[in-house]
């Protein structure tokens, strides 16, 4: 399953990228939970939550839909 939501992230990710901005994967958890760290200029944007929400989540629900929900940690934190 990780290396399914892998596959989505590196799709999506150059249009990131050209706003300055970058997703790292950090874990997919048994329960299904997608953990992401926005970085670059994602990280601290007012609409890096909306981002997360209607386009890399809706993105990555539409190809692995066993996912339960995706989450963005902070810079700082470690899985």
């Amino acid at each position: 399953m990780k290396e399914r939501v892998a596959n989505v992230i590196n799709r999506i990710r150059p249009a990131v990228q050209m706003d300055g901005g970058d997703i790292e994967l950090v874990e997919v958890t048994e329960a299904g939970v997608v953990k992401l760290r926005l970085v670059g200029s994602c990280h601290g944007c007012p609409s890096s939550m909306m981002t997360l929400k209607m386009g890399i989540e809706r993105a990555i629900r539409s190809e692995v839909p066993e996912i339960t929900g995706v989450e963005a940690l902070d810079v700082e934190e470690q899985h």
